[in-house]
Order: C-alpha cells, then structure tokens, then sequence
C-alpha cells in the first residue's frame, strides 16, 4: 500500500510512504473459543484459589491434538490463574475493590505445539465488601458564633469519606450528644445548623458529638469531636447603628481653582447617643497623591495643590463616617469630584507617524486609514477638523474633515509608486504623517529575458552539469514576485531545472548519435495561488564530440587481380563510417602493414585500393620476387583531436596468366638401347616445367617429327616414351625425335 499525507496549505506539501503487509500462513486452524467476551464477578474478600469461572476453546474437526489456556495480558500483578487444560479460572491473591473494581484478561487457545492460536475477553468484575469504616478528614474544629445569629445558619460542616462503593460507602452524620436543642444536622450533607436564636443568659459553650455512619451490612461508624468556642454574650447599650451620609455624592470644582479651595462638605448622622453617634470623617482611597484634604471633625474637604482637568477630570474618594462606639460602626460613600474644564489645551495626534497599507488596482474610494487627534480640552475646544497637506502623490487622496478617515481618488500602482507620505492637519495647529505602503497585486506575469534560447553544449558533458542560468522577472512582490521555473514538454529525460535558481542542468549522459537537438519549454510561475506564468523556447543542439571509431563495414575483406595489369589498376573499395560529425566523421584510408615494397596504393579519402607495379604471379628474373598473394592491413582514421582508428585486414590473390610456354628440363636427350630390347619396353622420359599455375601449368606431350614408322609411343601426360617395333641396329642405328610440350 502507498500511504500519503498531505498538508493544508496554499501551495501544498505531500510525503508518500510504502507499508507492506506481509500475510502469514497458518499451519493449523486454531481452537475457537466458545465466546469472545467473558463476564465473571468475585467478591474482593474471596480466599485465594477461589473458582471465578471457565472458559471453554472447542478444536477443529478431526483434531487429535490437546487444547491449552494461557493468560497472555491483562494481569500483570498475577491476581489469577488459569487451569491449563480444562481453563479454570481461579484468584491467586488477595484481591481489593477499591485498588481496582474491574480486571479485563486476554486468553488465549493453543492446539499442542502449533503457533496458531486464538484469543478470548475476560472481564471480572470485584464485588466491594464493606471493609471500610468511614473516616474524618478532620478530628475536631472550633467556631464561633454570635447570639445574633438567626435560626438556620450553619456553623460547621462535617466531612467524611469512606473508600467502598454504592451503600458500603454512602454515609449518614447524626448528632450524638443531647446537650442542647439548638443545634441539628444534615444527614447526608453533614451540615451543622442553628435551631433557635441563641441569648446571652444562656450557656455560652457546647460540646457536640457527631458520628458517621457508612449504610452497609453491617454499618461501620466513626466518631468526631466538635468543640466550640465560648460565647460571651453581655447585654449591654449596643451601638446598632451606622452612620450615614446626608451630603451629595457628587461635586464640581474648576480646573484653575488655587490651593486651599473649599470642594465639598460632607455631612453624615448618626442616631445614636453619646460617643456611638459621635462621627468623625476619612478618606479611605482615591487620594494617593494628596490632592485633596479632609477635616475628620467639620467634614471640609479643600485642594491641597493645584489641579488639571486634561490629567485627571475626575475623581473618585471612598470617604467613611465612622463611629465612637465599641466595637465602632462606619459607613462608606464614594465621593466623585468632577473637575471643570478651562480652555487651555490645543489638539494633538494620536501618533505623529502613520503606518498603513493599501491594495494596488482597487477603485476610487477604498478605505487607507483613520487618523486622529485628540483635545484635551472638553465641549466646543475639543471639536476638531482635518485636511491633507500638499506633497507628492496627495492628489490621488481624500480625507474627511470630520472625521480624520483617508480614502484613494484613483487607483494606485504599486510598481509605479509603492510608498506615499502624506501629511495631515486638523485646524491647522497640529500635523502627522501618515506613511503609505501600497500593497501588491499578482498583475504582473514572470517575463524571461528572452521568448527564445538557442545554446549548444558537447555531448561529454558530465550528469549533473549546468548548461544555462534562466532568469524571470515579476515586478509583484512578495510571493507574487517569486518566481519559480519548471520544465513542460518532453526532454527525454535529459534535462532538468532548479525551481528557485533556474539553473538548467544535465540530468544523464548526453550522445550526439542518438539525438542531437532537444527543443522544450521552459516555464517561469510566481507563487501566487492563481499561478501567472510565462514561457520560453529552449533548443539545445549538442556538439559532436570525438567519441566514435571509423569501423570497416568488415573486418576481413578478399579481392583478386589479374597479373601482369597495368599499374594504377583499381583492385576493391573499402568502406569506414564514422558516427561522428564534421573533422570527427571525416575519415581517411591508409595501409598500415603488408605493403613494404610499396606494390599497392590506396586512395586516402575514397578508400580504393589499387596496384602501384605490373603483378606477377610467378617467379621470374624480369620483376621484383613476388608471392602469388598479398596480406594487407588497412587503417581508417578520423581527423578528430585525438584521431582515433579502426583496422581491416585484405587479402589479394594474384590470378594467374598463361604467359609462360613450358620449358624441357634439357633442350636435347640422348638415349642407348639395345636392338634386342622387347616391344614395349620403357625407353626414356622426358619432362617439361610450366611457371604459370593451374591448367595453364597443365602439360600435355606429342611427337611432331621422326617417328615416321611407328617405332615409338609416347604417353601424352607423363611424357614417357615406350618402344612399340622390335629394332634393328643393321637396318636403322638412330632415330631423331622432336617432341613438343603443350
């Protein structure tokens, strides 16, 4: 399978990854578990080796072999056991329902010795015990209390908790102790509660005693200890009353009032008698710098320094009436004092320098900025105008004169003028800069230098070699201007570019011999989302380098020629090809070996071999020794730098002329017989030699003269000459043969 994860992003990224799923296969069907799933329960007090419950694996069909129990997970404490061979499951140690409530075991079936198995879910379930009393997170506490407390408030919460689950855990709080019936408690919430209003004659302490108690079978109790602190109630003239302001909150005073200035006189009642109504007065915050001064007798409140609204217009004083009483009462009262303006503050900006950015090619109107000023003055002094100031490019901007906003009149080019300052003034009596970036828009496409390359590069250039540096320019910018360079078109697997440099490299071997021009596209994409992009023709022709040897259309070439031809006489042509083009494919013919006495010639550029004598396939004392025939080696070689060259081997066979007669080995034979030899005996030979070969060597033998009578025979082929009359010396005593050799 081939996995792949891509990302979200504009221009998205994506890794693929192989996953290979090896399928196993099973030796042995397995046993099969009569369930998948399992559920037993065992209480958490159950004695060790205690049953928990079986399960059961049935073997295959026509099985002989045993069926096992494992557990192979879930029980790393080692809490149970399994029966091995009947799969009883049974606890191993002591188990706890609050450590763990629920135990999931994996078993597995195994059929003897074979790796097949199959597995089984066991979940097993700890029934809780009430084993756990219920327990204080605290021993004790005390509270105090008032008598003027009403019935119902709670004074105490008592918590326990207890580690066992559903009733065995649930627990019920009761009031043990009967002291008193002015206090009661929550059952389930332990919620200690007052019953009726306490008074000052009565007993001033109790000792509460709570107990907790889980619902189990059989209930489990803990006991807890309250002790309250003693009340001591004295019934006494009680200053129950506060304070209170009969005075405005709110107060006004000029921003250019001098120090010392009367503010405010706060004024607070209290209807109690003596010293509980006796009221002095304070500024408990708002005042950290002294601004103000408070009388706590009269309630006079000054300037203690001069103010300024354009710092601070208001102020807000938490001032208290308190009481003399014991213990002392008080109320609060947030005193805000408005400061009034005065005309002494002129406009300023916000900033003194504005940074925004717009989008080129939008139409009139679109939003640039806001800019603002601020007065610190108040009312008619803090009504403010604007207006742009002349510079350059401020005529292709608007701004409202209310309201400080900034929009185009025209649309903008940010390749024409990206930046712009424009300087604003409201009323004439404060100016800022505004500093205008205008965004780019992706309206520009890559452009190449040139619509079309023509290079050449040599065919020995290395994989990987850089052949031409492309360049696009795009005038957006940003991602719009980036350029980014592919290849379209088929490059035969040659060729290859850098998407960031456009470098165009060399991606294999290149070979003149089987292609020798490439002609593609080359294309230039910003990284826009909408991808303009331009192209441009690439015709790469790929130099001839010397890297082929002339080769003979044979390695081995046979011709003939008559001898005794005129010199000059063309004999065979040979042929070389050469892969290579121009100097490198020129090829030229020369004999390297075989033509030491110079008896041929080869025409260099044509490859014609050719004799430079008159041949003669015999031996004779008229020409040079010569053989009847002629090993000659060939070379082709180009005009490459360096040459390089092939050899071919020719062998000439000089074909025989009948120009030579044939030649007695004696121009005269003189032979004695006797008279008295029979007819028919052997009486000489005679024997001829021919120069030439085959059957122009072929002798034949006649007697053209002097055998008149017939005495004589002679064997036309072996030139044997056999007597064929008896002789007689008294009659003839010499006969005068002529024999010719043919």
């Amino acid at each position: 399978l081939t996995v792949s994860a891509r990302d979200g992003g504009g221009l998205p990224s994506a890794t693929n990854a192989a996953v290979t799923v090896n399928i196993l296969q099973t030796i042995s069907a397995p046993a099969i578990f009569e369930r998948s799933r399992y559920t037993f329960s065992v209480p958490e007090d159950a004695p060790e080796d205690t049953p928990v419950g079986t399960v059961k694996a049935r073997e295959p069909p026509n099985s002989l072999e045993v069926v096992s129990y494992q557990i192979s997970s879930g029980d790393p404490h080692g809490r149970f056991s399994i029966d091995p061979q009947f799969g009883i499951i049974r606890t191993k140690k002591q188990l706890d329902h609050e450590t763990q409530s629920v135990v999931v075991l994996t078993i597995q079936s195994q059929l003897g010795d074979s790796p097949a198995y199959s597995s089984t879910q066991v979940n097993i379930s700890v029934i809780d015990v009430n084993d756990n009393p219920p327990v204080f997170l605290t021993k004790s506490g005390k509270v105090t209390i008032s008598h003027t407390q009403p019935p119902g408030t709670a004074v105490y919460i008592a918590h326990a908790e207890d580690k066992d689950s559903g009733l065995n855990g649930a627990i019920k709080y009761s009031i043990t102790s009967k002291q008193s019936n002015a206090f009661s408690i929550d059952p389930s919430l332990g919620v200690v509660n007052l019953t009726r209003k306490m008074f000052a004659d009565e007993q001033q302490e109790y000792i509460l005693h709570i107990a907790a108690e889980d619902c189990g079978s059989p209930p489990l109790t803990s006991l807890l200890i309250l002790d309250s602190q003693a009340v001591k109630i004295v019934i006494l003239d009680i200053n129950d009353n506060s304070p209170s302001f009969m005075s405005s909150p709110l107060s006004y005073v000029m921003e250019d009032a001098e120090a010392g200035f009367l503010v405010h006189h706060i004024i607070a009642k209290d209807p109690d008698e003596g010293r509980n109504g006796h009221v002095t007065y304070h500024i408990l915050s708002g005042n950290e710098n002294k601004t103000f001064v408070l009388d706590k007798i009269t309630g006079l409140l000054t300037t203690a320094q001069l103010l300024d609204r354009e710092i601070q217009e208001r102020y807000s004083l938490a001032v208290m009436a308190l009481d003399d009483g014991n213990p002392a009462l008080s109320t609060t009262q947030i005193l805000t004092v408005i400061v009034v303006d005065v005309n002494d503050e002129t406009p300023m900006f916000l900033k003194q320098l504005y940074e925004t950015a717009v989008h080129e090619n939008q139409d009139p109107g679109e939003f640039v900025i806001k800019v603002e000023a601020v007065d610190s003055d108040a009312g008619l002094n803090s009504l403010l105008r604007y207006e742009i100031l002349p510079g350059i490019g401020y005529e292709k901007f608007r701004m409202n004169s209310d309201s400080g906003e900034i929009v185009t009149t025209a649309p903008l080019d940010r390749e024409t003028q990206e930046v712009f300052s424009i300087k604003g003034s409201p009323s004439r009596s404060s100016t800022a800069q505004v500093y205008l970036t205008v965004l780019d828009e992706n309206d520009h496409n890559p452009l190449f230098a040139k619509s079309q390359y023509q290079i050449s590069v040599r065919e020995d250039l290395e994989e990987g070699s850089a052949i031409l540096d492309l360049f696009a320019s795009d005038e957006d910018d940003g991602l719009n201007g980036k350029v980014t360079y592919s290849l379209v078109d088929d490059t035969f697997g040659a060729f290859a570019i850098n998407s960031v440099t456009g470098s165009i490299v060399t991606t294999k071997a290149l070979d003149r011999e089987t292609k020798s021009h490439y002609m593609f596209r080359a294309v230039a994409s910003d990284c826009s989302t909408h991808l303009p992009r331009s192209t441009t023709a690439m015709t790469i022709s790929i130099q001839d380098v010397n890297d082929n040897v002339p080769k003979f259309q044979q390695s081995y070439y046979k011709a003939s020629v008559w001898e005794g031809q005129s010199p000059k006489t063309d004999i065979i042509q040979i042929f070389a090809t050469d892969l290579d083009s121009g100097l490198n494919g020129e090829t030229e013919y020369s004999i390297l070996s075989g033509n030491e006495n110079a008896t041929f010639l080869i025409d260099s550029a044509r490859g014609i071999l050719s004799t430079n004598t008159v041949l003669d396939h015999e031996n004779t004392s008229s020409y040079r020794e010569m053989a009847s025939s002629h090993r000659l080696v060939l070379l082709a070689s180009d005009h490459g730098m360096p040459s390089l060259n092939s050899t071919a081997t020719v062998l000439i066979t000089v074909l025989d002329v009948n120009d030579n007669p044939p030649v007695f080995s004696s121009p005269e034979y003189h032979i004695h017989v006797k008279e008295s030899i029979p007819v028919g005996s052997h009486v000489t030979e005679v024997s001829a030699n021919d120069c030439d070969a085959g059957t122009n060597a072929e002798i034949s033998y006649a007697i053209i003269s002097g055998n008149d009578r017939g005495h004589f025979r002679l064997e036309g082929k072996t030139g044997s000459v056999d007597l064929t009359k008896t002789l007689d010396y008294e009659d003839t005593m010499k006969f005068t043969l002529i024999i010719q050799a043919t």
